[in-house]
Formats: C-alpha cells, sequence, structure tokens
C-alpha cells in the first residue's frame, strides 16, 4: 500500500517481548520441533487400494543378475536381494510407488569398497561374508538414522552433489561394462577412467571377441531404441520396460543353438537354483572384518538412503502426498538387516522399476510383493534358462539403464542458478570419473559442507533505502530507485547472528558505515547520526552475536553515531532483554519497522530525498 511520506506519523506500536516460558516446556517443544512430525499418521489416512499391478519380471530379473556382477557377487545373489527385502518393505514403508531391488550405484560402490578389502576371487568366502556384514551394518545405520529423527543428515548431501555423484557413477558403471561388452577377459581392477581406458585400448588386437562385441552392440541399439520409443509415447512404456527381457531371451537362444560359448563368448553358465539360504552365521559381529562391515557399510547404507529418499520425494510430489522420511529410514534398515541374514546384499529404492511401476498405474507397495513372487518363482524353476545368457547382453542392460542417470539438464540449470553448485556438482563428477566412487562422494560432502559452511560464516547484508512515496525500504542494489535517506544509513543482516558470523557481521557493517562515509565527505554531504539495523530476518542470537553488538555500539558512540535496531523477533528481544542490551541502547531505539525509525527520529529527512 502507498503512502504519502509526508503525512505519515510514526506508528503507535512499540517491539513487544515475548512471555517468560518453562524452561522444560521450552525444551521439549524444541525437541519436538526438530525431530518429530506434526501428523505422523496423516500420509495414510485414506489411500487408495491398488488398482492395476505389474509383472516387473522382465525389468527385474535381468538387472539383479547384471548388478550383481558390479558388487563382484555371483548371479544369484541380485536375485536374493529382490526377494526377501521387497516383502519387509511392503509391510513397512511409506512410499506408494517405489520398487525395492539392486541398483546400480551402490552395487558398484559396494563392490569397490569390498575390493579395496578383500580380493574377490582370491578371498571368496571372506568377500561374500564381509559383503553380508557391511550390509547388516547399511541396514542398522539407515535404521538407527529413523529411529532417532536423524535423517535431516543426509540433506547435507546437496542435489547438485547428487546430481555429479550420479552422473560421474554411471559413466564409471558404463566403463566398467566393456569388460563383458567387448568379451576382455583380463581387465583392470581400477575403476577410474584413465585406467578402464587404457586396460580397453591394450586388448584391442587380442583381447575382443567379435562375436561378444556384436551381441553386445545389436542388443545396446535395441534397448536404446526401446527407450526412446517408451518415452517418445507414454502409453508404450511398456516397450523399454520388456525390452531387457526380450534381448535376454533372443540373446540366451542364439548363443544356445549357435554354441557361440565355444567360439569365446562368455555366459553367465549358472545360477544357484532355490530360495535364500540363511547367512547369519557369515556376518562378522566383531574383529578386524566387522570393523571394515561397519565403515563400508555406513558409506553404503547412506547412498542408499539417500536414492531411496530421492526417488520417494520424486514420486510423492508427483502424486501429492507426503513422505515419511524417518518411516522410510527405518523400513529401508530394516530391510537391509533381515537382507544380511538372507543371503542379501545392499538394496534399496530402484529408479527404473519405480518409474516402470508408476507408468502402469500402480497406487501402493503390493508391487513389491508380486516383484517378490516373480522372484521366487525365478529362483526355482527359471534359473537353469539363464545358463547360457552372454554376459555381453547384461553389460548393454546395465549400460541403458544407466545413462538415464546422466541428467545434463539438471547440471546446465545448476550452472545457471548457482555457481558454487555447480563447483560441487563438477567436483563430485570428475572426483568419480577420474579417481574412484568412494573419492567422489568425499568430494561431494566435503564441498557441500563447504558451502554451507561459507554460507553460515559469510552471510549476505544489504544497504537499504527508501521507495519513493512510500514507507517501504529496500535493498538498494535490487531496487535502483530506492534512495539513501539522509544522516542514516540502514542495513539489513540476512541471517541469524551466532558465534561463526559475528564477527563477520559486525566487520561489515563497519565497513558499509566507513565506505558511505567517505562517500559523503567526498560530496559535501551531511555525516552520517544513525545506523539503523533491519533485524526482521535475524531468526535467533548467540551470546557471540550479542557481544557483537555491544562492540559494534561501542565503535559507533566513538563516532557520535546512535544504533537503531528494527524489527527483532521474539527470540532475539527476549535475548536482547536477557542480556540487558536494550537497556543498553535504550528501549527507545528499538523500533517495529523501519519507516517508523525514520519516522520517529527524523521526519523531515524523506522531504530531502
Amino acid at each position: 500500500m502507498v503512502h504519502p511520506h509526508v503525512e505519515n506519523s510514526p506508528s503507535h506500536y512499540k517491539v513487544g517481548y515475548p512471555p517468560r516460558r518453562n524452561l522444560a516446556t521450552e525444551f521439549t517443544d524444541t525437541l519436538k520441533e526438530t525431530f518429530f512430525s506434526d501428523d505422523p499418521l496423516h500420509p495414510y489416512k485414506d489411500q487408495p487400494r491398488s488398482r492395476k499391478v505389474v509383472l516387473v519380471l522382465h525389468l527385474c530379473i535381468p538387472q539383479d543378475i547384471g548388478y550383481a556382477k558390479l558388487a563382484n557377487l555371483e548371479p544369484q545373489y541380485g536375485l536374493y536381494s529382490s526377494f526377501v527385502p521387497p516383502l519387509i518393505y511392503a509391510v513397512m514403508g511409506s512410499s506408494r510407488d517405489i520398487a525395492i531391488g539392486p541398483v546400480a550405484v551402490v552395487s558398484l560402490l559396494l563392490g569397490t569398497l569390498l575390493k579395496n578389502e578383500i580380493d574377490p576371487v582370491k578371498d571368496k568366502e571372506v568377500y561374500l561374508r564381509l559383503a553380508f556384514t557391511a550390509t547388516f551394518f547399511a541396514g542398522i545405520t539407515q535404521a538407527a538414522l529413523g529411529f532417532f529423527r536423524l535423517g535431516f543428515l543426509i540433506e547435507f548431501l546437496s542435489h547438485a552433489a547428487i546430481v555429479g555423484f550420479m552422473a560421474g557413477a554411471a559413466i564409471t558403471i558404463a566403463l566398467q561394462q566393456l569388460k563383458g561388452f567387448l568379451g576382455i577377459k583380463n581387465f583392470t581392477q581400477k575403476t577410474d577412467i584413465v585406467s578402464v581406458l587404457q586396460s580397453v585400448w591394450g586388448s584391442a588386437h587380442h583381447g575382443w571377441n567379435w562375436q561378444t562385441v556384436l551381441i553386445g552392440t545389436a542388443f545396446l541399439a535395441f534397448l536404446l531404441f526401446a527407450k526412446y520409443i517408451g518415452k517418445k509415447k507414454k502409453n508404450l512404456f511398456w516397450i523399454s520396460a520388456i525390452a531387457p527381457l526380450i534381448s535376454v531371451v533372443v540373446a540366451t537362444f542364439f548363443v544356445y543353438i549357435t554354441r557361440a560359448d565355444k567360439d569365446g563368448v562368455q555366459i553367465v553358465k549358472h545360477i544357484q537354483r532355490g530360495i535364500n539360504p540363511s547367512s547369519v552365521h557369515k556376518i562378522y559381529f566383531n574383529g578386524p572384518l566387522a570393523l571394515k562391515g561397519l565403515k563400508i557399510g555406513v558409506i553404503a547404507g547412506m547412498v542408499g538412503l539417500t536414492e531411496a529418499i530421492a526417488i520417494g520425494r520424486t514420486f510423492a510430489g508427483m502424486k501429492d502426498y507426503q513422505l515419511d522420511g524417518n518411516k522410510e529410514m527405518v523400513a529401508l534398515g530394516t530391510m537391509n538387516v533381515f537382507g544380511s541374514m538372507t543371503s542379501c546384499y545392499v538394496t534399496t529404492g530402484s529408479f527404473s522399476r519405480s518409474a516402470v511401476n508408476y507408468m502402469a498405474g500402480c497406487q501402493t507397495t503390493i508391487s513389491n510383493i508380486v516383484m517378490s513372487l516373480i522372484v521366487l518363482l525365478t529362483l526355482e524353476v527359471i534359473t537353469p534358462l539363464f545358463k547360457y545368457t552372454p554376459n555381453a547382453i547384461l553389460s548393454s542392460i546395465i549400460i541403458s539403464a544407466v545413462i538415464g542417470l546422466i541428467d545434463y539438464q539438471a547440471a546446465i540449470l545448476i550452472w545457471k542458478i548457482d555457481k558454487l553448485d555447480f563447483i560441487a556438482c563438477m567436483g563430485a563428477f570428475f572426483g568419480v570419473i577420474f579417481r574412484s566412487v568412494e573419492i567422489g562422494l568425499l568430494i561431494a560432502v566435503a564441498i557441500s559442507f563447504a558451502k554451507i559452511l561459507l554460507q553460515v560464516t559469510r552471510p549476505r547484508t544489504a544497504l537499504l533505502g527508501n521507495l519513493p512515496r512510500t514507507t517501504l525500504y529496500r535493498n538498494i542494489e535490487q531496487y535502483p530507485e530506492a534512495t539513501r535517506v539522509p544522516g542514516m544509513l540502514i542495513v539489513r543482516v540476512d541471517s541469524a547472528i551466532y558465534f561463526s558470523n559475528s564477527n563477520y557481521i559486525k566487520e561489515r557493517t563497519l565497513r558499509w558505515l566507513r565506505d558511505e562515509e567517505e562517500l559523503l565527505k567526498s560530496n559535501n554531504q551531511p555525516k552520517i547520526e544513525h545506523l539503523i539495523i533491519e533485524m526482521s530476518p535475524v531468526i535467533d542470537i548467540d551470546t557471540s552475536g550479542i557481544h557483537a553488538l555491544e562492540d559494534l555500539y561501542k565503535s559507533l558512540q566513538k563516532r557520535n553515531i546512535q544504533l537503531i535496531l528494527a524489527n527483532p523477533g521474539p527470540v532475539v528481544m527476549e535475548k536482547l532483554q536477557s542480556s540487558k542490551f536494550n537497556e543498553l541502547i535504550g528501549q527507545d531505539n528499538i523500533f517495529l519497522t523501519v519507516g517508523d525509525a525514520v519516522m520517529t527520529i527524523a521526519p523531515k529527512a524523506l522531504d530531502e530525498v
């Protein structure tokens, strides 16, 4: 609303103090506000029954076998991991759309971390036991985060860092598949792009198998074309979903009738038949290997959790319902704990399977139960049929699946919005492809934390000016028409004032003052007599912040400049009163708005603007 400033009079309202609160009540309310949702049962009221169930045999079986190879495990462990965990999630999970199973990024991360500790070929049994141990501790980590309402910790991994990490991991996964795609027998154990490309080109003259290359190239082209059709026409999504199964069936039949395996085409050979055997006795609960499993499990569990929550929120937003993050963590953790005891490795929400569920119209988690039953049927009956499945087709399926993890459009958008976010994105990306998955993850976390620290320790401040013919005061950089008020400097602090930034805010304010005085002096204009600090964005202040304000007040007194506060919030006012800072500067120097302060102190100052 626009008011003629000359006729305005100061508001008769004054800044109020909040009522005194019982310390125990305040502490309890703070905990409740921080950790507990207002209505945890609300997302589950009036949920519709399932209207449509999709059978994901065509997608999950080939992926399960391929992803197990990423983790350096035998194919059946991928199938095991799609049998027990989805059943547990169906009972405990809150997302209607997440499909549970092994995923490429977590499989590669787990395989890389495990391989750094144990050779999967020489010490096969120890490697397998360490995998189960890591899965157990991954589940414990996830469940603990949810149980103690600490899910906000995963928010420290920024969206930009996740985009870069996922893209780097996708390229790394695709490069790792060149071993099966090209039929190379002697392949590097490293995951960085330089080592992989050296290994590929080094074996180009004698290590590639032309039949394998033909199979891989032909079916990769088919899978990518099917995916393209599915994206162009949403009602044909089933084409891209069923393409992996068609590829496996056709490629397996081709290898069987031509006996191409005798000409060097590598095949799956054997998948153990039967449902999950118990693995409780294989988990290391103490000793050095237990500690290694704990370290690996925490990392894999956090990455799996981040991916699942991101997927769950994506689909919840599309369907307009709320996802209980803490319940999700408990569900994911519980399924991995039970999974570790039933020969499963770390599982989480799969984006590709979840997308198929969404496109098929699934409304509840019953699709996870159906998938488990299909996997059960596969384990009991169908596994012998995969004997002649060529590794090249599994590599093609994985490559086509992970290509979608490279979101270059998101990276471009990040560049346009925030350059620091783009640095985090690229840091994670290059860390993964040039070093390793864990180094890339570490870089992503480090840059995300660095950005938080930078924003906390260097908050924004702004000079405010009066918008002509109004009582509004806005940032003079954002609003060039806003004019400075003669004899006054108006500064807005856009952050809480804590020990980490209080000195910076004080020094930045004094720097504003110094620069303004130099400008006024050079133009022969009146000196500044009042410094007004707009405090509406200041949601809190600690003892260091109050001490900084006291130092600022003393510095201003030496220059004969009066400190004025405008619109401090209830928490800030309570602390200013407890510290008696309000008495130091005078209660009459604390105003409800900047406009009130200006009109009270110098009602005719705006006439000079």
